[in-house]
């Protein structure tokens, strides 16, 4: 039974950081790349960043780039988001899902396991 389990949200200040993970298991970790998608209330979910295999590939939103970082550790089978700079606007439920094809997707269709999700509330 494949599981992924994102912790990390809460409440910031616009201007500060968190950091979320996402924490995989029953799946071989390493053959699957990772993403991130939010989605703020009444709204599409939306791509947030994707990470290769090996690590060694990334891929950002506009909206996140330069703010956002995505990193994961096979050896522990997690991803980590490390979000600085969030703006109000960054507002929403954080979801990791994981894609056993090769290259990187923004798309959600091309994701097959998600987890639940965590809670992002930027205040201004």
């Amino acid at each position: 039974q494949v599981q992924l389990i994102e912790s990390g949200g809460g409440l910031v200040q616009a201007g500060g950081s968190l950091r979320l993970s996402c924490a995989a298991s029953g799946l071989t970790f390493s053959t699957y790349s990772i993403g991130w998608f939010r989605q703020a209330p009444g709204k599409e979910r939306e791509f947030v960043s994707a990470i290769g295999r090996r690590g060694s590939t990334t891929y950002y939103a506009n909206s996140v780039k330069g703010r956002f970082t995505i990193a994961r550790d096979n050896a522990k089978n997690t991803v980590s988001l490390q979000m600085n700079m969030l703006k109000p606007e960054d507002t929403a439920d954080y979801y990791c899902a994981a894609d056993r094809s090769f290259a990187l997707h923004s798309t959600t269709a091309s994701y097959d396991y998600w987890g639940q999700g965590t809670q992002v509330t930027v205040s201004s």
